[in-house]
């Protein structure tokens, strides 16, 4: 039985040792050919009408790949001055720029209007201060529609529990603070939580959504979010998003609104980020000792949670081949063991209790499913060093896309005594 890795050819012609020997472990690896054909798949979700799929570059925000996102269509969504910046400097101009930001401040804000970069309003309070530092401007507003989705309360976006977007009776007030400072509300968003298999919970937000766009008026925008999710446990044949079936109910609904206005067709906008980039990332990490604590075996690598942080922050499960000599075991026996980091966390746990191959010191431990919210979330905590990450190309080699940190640079904002 082949492995995913090997199945899907995911490090081309490379062999995964020698890139753990060359570039260091733990080690983010990229398959570009993965990456492209998810891209263009949420590019091409909607047809007929005029839309476009803004690349949510939170869930990763290598300057590569953002390059790559460029090429294949898509817009990108900002939520930071550091994320309008990279995509500045990947090359997205400022009008395929979408800063979406919570509670950021007045300098933050600013910095968008300099660069004429279009920008979401999370509250009222931060509507108010946008019209008095750019009056007459225009601008989106973040609608709560009052209900949320997700594989985790921490992931649900919306809904009478979450921080995020302004409660649709406010929308009155909204329209006051226009008026106020000469605004033009050209967009209204929405996300209501992320990884949903089942579209219906995204569709279901949707036909809400363009309820909810009928009390706007001369929208040139309506983002309906993101959310789209990926199959992480792939190894147990979970089916992925079925992308055709979910474009054409997508569809449905939008030639239900356009019917009710056929002379006033916004551009229609969707979210897309982990869909994108997950299942086109793994994380290569060494198994550095295994040991029996009362009853239960623990293989320690150096994949810790300051590596990934998924699957301690929402006990996310990542799925886990074992690598040895290059070769995935497949094989042979296997036992129940947890997998964990090296930080000094009781936290810092890759899975619990997996029935996986028996693990011994030396393996690669390869963790599938990591190119989204992986190293973007990754940290120095206990003084660790950020990982390097290599693209594996369309022609199959290997392409170092972010060296390895140093201990110089991680050390450099100190002042000097």
């Amino acid at each position: 039985m082949k492995s995913f890795v090997e199945q899907s050819n995911f490090f081309g012609t490379e062999n995964p040792e020698a890139l753990a020997k060359q570039y260091g472990t733990p080690l983010y690896v990229y398959n570009e050919e993965n990456l492209r054909a998810h891209m263009k798949a949420v590019a091409g979700v909607i047809t007929k009408y005029p839309y476009r799929a803004n690349f949510s570059m939170k869930a990763n925000s290598n300057l590569s790949i953002l390059k790559m996102a460029l090429e294949e269509g898509l817009n990108a969504d900002a939520m930071s001055v550091g994320e309008m910046t990279l995509l500045l400097k990947a090359g997205f101009p400022s009008d395929r720029i979408f800063f979406v930001p919570n509670n950021v401040s007045e300098e933050e804000l600013q910095f968008a209007i300099d660069h004429d970069i279009m920008t979401s309003l999370d509250s009222l309070e931060q509507l108010e201060l946008f019209g008095t530092l750019n009056p007459g401007g225009k601008c989106s507003v973040r609608i709560n529609p009052g209900v949320g989705a997700g594989h985790h309360e921490k992931v649900v976006t919306a809904g009478k529990k979450t921080k995020f977007g302004i409660e649709e009776s406010d929308v009155d007030a909204i329209f006051d603070i226009a008026k106020k400072y000469n605004l033009h509300i050209a967009e209204i968003n929405q996300h209501v939580g992320s990884q949903y298999l089942d579209p219906q919970p995204f569709l279901d937000a949707v036909e809400n959504f363009l309820r909810i766009a009928e009390k706007f008026d001369e929208l040139e925008y309506i983002d309906f979010g993101g959310g789209y999710g990926i199959p992480y446990h792939k190894l147990d044949d979970e089916a992925a998003f079925d992308m055709e079936s979910f474009s054409e109910r997508f569809t449905a609904l939008l030639d239900a609104y356009a019917e009710r206005h056929p002379d006033n067709i916004p551009l229609f906008k969707s979210e897309p980020g982990r869909y994108c980039v997950a299942e086109g990332g793994v994380i290569l990490g060494r198994v550095h000792a295994t040991k029996q604590n009362y009853g239960n075996k623990y293989a320690g690598t150096d994949i810790g949670m300051n590596v990934l942080a998924r699957p301690t922050l929402y006990d996310s499960w990542h799925d886990i081949e074992i690598l040895r000599d290059g070769k995935a075991v497949t094989e042979g026996e296997h036992e129940e063991v947890y997998v964990t980091g090296n930080i000094c966390e009781s936290g810092d746990l890759l899975c619990k209790g997996r029935n996986l191959p028996k693990i011994q010191r030396g393996d690669l431990v390869c963790v599938l499913d990591a190119g989204a919210y992986g190293f973007s979330m990754s940290s120095n905590y206990n003084s660790r060093l950020l990982s390097a990450e290599v693209l594996i190309t369309k022609e199959g080699k290997a392409k170092l896309i972010r060296r390895r940190q140093t201990f110089e640079e991680m050390f450099a904002t100190f002042p000097e005594e």
